[in-house]
């Protein structure tokens, strides 16, 4: 049985990928991937050969990832966070049908709502969603009624693709939604350029944040309603009683 990888690489440094992951890529002769995704990779594995695509090239990229892993090549898609989260592995599957030969194994990686959160503190305590705000594949008007949703419901709420050239208003558009049913003074954050040069990270309000100009390389925290600061971090309380004493031994 032939062999394909669909691996999330997390946020492209080799120290926070997954044990897993970096095995599957130190076996692997190909690795496929979108260009970006790609060069986060690329010094750690200079032996390695590269195929790559640009962006909306998805289906292509896939495609001739298990082509070549037909040909008895071993072959990795690379996919920024986890692989079956906004990722690649979906696809494979859907397209794998045609190449019956090939055996899939994705391996897990740290999706940016896990990585970022841990920069920002703990804002996914409690329950939560994971919306993307891009509406590439996705009408707006069904990404606006997830949130909506997820608001009312006062899910910590966790955005992926918050902005880019051509979507620059989305998230000030998101947060006005939000306002809608939630207060101004729900504590939120953002984690840019996650574990890569140029890392930030910010607590504020939600009515803060709607003056904060996105890009594709943030990510968007929304606390629910009991999330609060602490020691400047970002905490959704799971809800352990804190008043009781209790001996561990």
């Amino acid at each position: 049985m032939k062999k394909l990888y669909v691996v999330g690489i997390g946020p492209g440094s080799q120290e926070r990928m997954t044990g897993e992951a970096v095995e599957a890529l130190r076996k692997s002769e190909i690795l496929v991937g979108y260009t970006l995704y790609a060069d986060l990779v690329r010094d750690f594995f200079p032996d390695k050969v590269f195929v790559t695509t640009g962006m909306r090239a998805e289906t292509e990229r896939c495609r001739r990832a298990l082509e070549l892993s037909a040909e008895d090549k071993v072959v990795s898609v690379l996919c920024s966070g986890d692989a079956g989260v906004y990722g690649m592995a979906g696809l494979i599957y859907e397209l794998s049908s045609d190449f019956p030969e090939v055996e899939i194994q994705v391996v897990a990686g740290v999706t940016a709502a896990l990585s970022g959160g841990a920069i920002l503190g703990a804002p996914l305590g409690h329950d939560f969603a994971v919306i993307s705000l891009s509406d590439l594949l996705t009408p707006w008007d069904k990404i606006e009624k997830r949130l909506r949703l997820a608001s009312e419901a006062d899910l910590a709420i966790c955005l992926y693709n918050p902005g880019s050239h051509h979507r620059r208003d989305y998230l000030q558009r998101a947060v006005d939604l939000l306002l809608e049913t939630k207060d101004g003074t729900t504590v939120c954050g953002y984690v840019r350029n996650i574990a890569r040069e140029g890392e930030s990270a910010c607590v504020l309000t939600l009515r803060e944040l709607r003056d904060v100009q996105a890009d594709m390389l943030m990510t968007v925290f929304i606390g629910n309603s009991q999330t609060v600061r602490i020691a400047g971090h970002m905490v959704t309380p799971r809800g352990y009683p804190l008043d009781e004493k209790k001996k561990l031994f």
